[in-house]
């Protein structure tokens, strides 16, 4: 099932094409991305402008994004988190709950579970009977994945491969097919990851172009250098991506 059918970008209505997120030329030129698929990935260079956009997603749909403690900054942009203003969305039938998941905020929430749990006892007993604390970092992810996604929901992640170790992305990428095919649960993920992107069935839009742009696997970047690095990796001591 698709809860999310479309997002538009308005970017005609942007006020600002002098400050970041707004000078980003593939927002300025992409007007839309459809979802066709229980999964969908968005690839693309550091600093494309993919976790940019999904970050933007969540604000939109009315999804929390956990913070750590906010600490003082050299140069404040007052633009960097207005994108969600200029985006509209299509809903199959009605916005639904989800959840928006970064390893980099992660374990903030994982320490309030913890401040709920001494409060409340029993909170922990929906991850697994177990602090997450306690657990390893890719460990404590996929028990928060384990549960948190048998709940029909729109489902946000970003770049959760950066604390998974190859075998847990694995475990990861079983997950999203079991999720998915029981149709409840909708995945956008941002990843750089070739093991998650080949998930049978998914979608796939790259921001390595201008408008972004749908590819296959085999298309992607990632798949390339780590088919090429696999079958050769003495080369690149001398010959460098």
């Amino acid at each position: 099932m698709l809860h999310l059918k479309e997002i538009r970008l308005k970017s005609d209505q942007f006020p600002t094409k002098d400050h970041y997120p707004f000078n980003l030329n593939v927002l300025c030129k992409t007007p839309k991305i459809t979802f066709s698929s229980p999964v969908t990935f968005f690839v693309g260079e550091n600093g494309s402008g993919k976790s940019t956009l999904l970050e933007a997603m969540a604000r939109k749909c009315q999804i929390y994004i956990w913070r750590g403690e906010e600490r003082t900054r050299a140069v404040i942009n007052h633009y960097e988190e207005l994108l969600f203003l200029y985006l509209e969305t299509e809903w199959s039938d009605g916005i639904v709950p989800g959840s928006f998941f970064s390893s980099q905020i992660f374990r903030n929430f994982a320490q309030l579970v913890d401040v709920w749990e001494a409060d409340n006892p029993g909170q922990i007993d929906y991850f697994g009977g177990k602090s997450l604390l306690t657990q390893s970092h890719g460990q404590s992810i996929m028990s928060f994945f384990r549960s948190r996604y048998k709940i029909k929901g729109l489902y946000l992640l970003d770049e959760p491969e950066t604390a998974l170790s190859p075998k847990t992305q694995l475990e990861l990428l079983k997950l999203l097919r079991e999720m998915s095919r029981l149709g409840h649960a909708q995945f956008i993920i941002a990843t750089h990851s070739p093991i998650l992107l080949s998930c049978p069935g998914s979608e796939i839009y790259s921001f390595d172009y201008v408008p972004v742009k749908a590819v296959s696997y085999e298309e992607t970047n990632h798949y390339q250098i780590y088919k090429n690095f696999m079958k050769d990796p003495k080369k690149y001591d001398k010959d460098p991506v």
